[in-house]
């Protein structure tokens, strides 16, 4: 359990640092524009969204199912995509703050290096 915590916390690094290499990859500073705020706003939420959903995920691996109105393949096969939803509406409404401190990390990220 702790190893593959450990796995998708650097899975995750990885894609927040291939993100900011794409970024960079333009070769142009980026502007202090509304539509620039809102691109970081977007990728904040994005990656917020696809981390809390990982962790519904986790938590809904020990609930079972109510026998009497739920369970089978179905209820199996759209789980995944029933944490996905959560994950992206926590991270939309920024219950924990996540999408913030995410989106003020990328902006002092591309400060330090332009």
């Amino acid at each position: 359990m702790l190893s593959s915590m450990a796995s998708q916390s650097q899975s995750f690094a990885a894609q927040a640092s291939m993100a900011m290499s794409q970024g960079q990859s333009s070769g142009s500073a980026p502007s202090t524009g509304s539509g620039s705020k809102q691109d970081v706003r977007a990728a904040a939420e994005k990656f917020a969204g696809m981390f809390m959903s990982q962790m519904f995920q986790h938590m809904f691996e020990g609930v079972g199912t109510n026998k009497m109105f739920g369970g089978g393949a179905g209820e199996d096969m759209f789980r995944s995509v029933l944490t996905d939803e959560y994950g992206k509406a926590a991270a939309k409404s920024n219950s924990l703050g996540l999408t913030d401190q995410i989106m003020h990390a990328l902006i002092s990220q591309q400060e330090v290096k332009s």
